[in-house]
């Protein structure tokens, strides 16, 4: 394997980790701290839920792409 691959898949990786652990502390900011401090309704709890689930399938689809380049190499 090249070193410009390698290079390319620990990129990724790292990416992906990145994406992970933002999501989960927004997430959890959103939910727990801010959205009762400002006195949010309930239903935007669920849009936080939805938008950490599209941050979370963003990085399941990262994590397979990343996946079939570890194969491919």
């Amino acid at each position: 394997m090249d070193k410009d691959k390698e290079q390319a898949m620990a990129r990724k990786g790292r990416h992906i980790g990145v994406v992970i652990a933002v999501t989960m502390l927004v997430w959890l900011a959103m939910t727990m701290f801010i959205g009762p401090a400002m006195e949010l309704p309930g239903r935007y709890a669920l849009l936080f839920d939805f938008a950490a689930l599209a941050g979370f399938i963003y990085a399941g689809v990262n994590i397979f792409q990343l996946w079939r380049m570890r194969q491919d190499s």
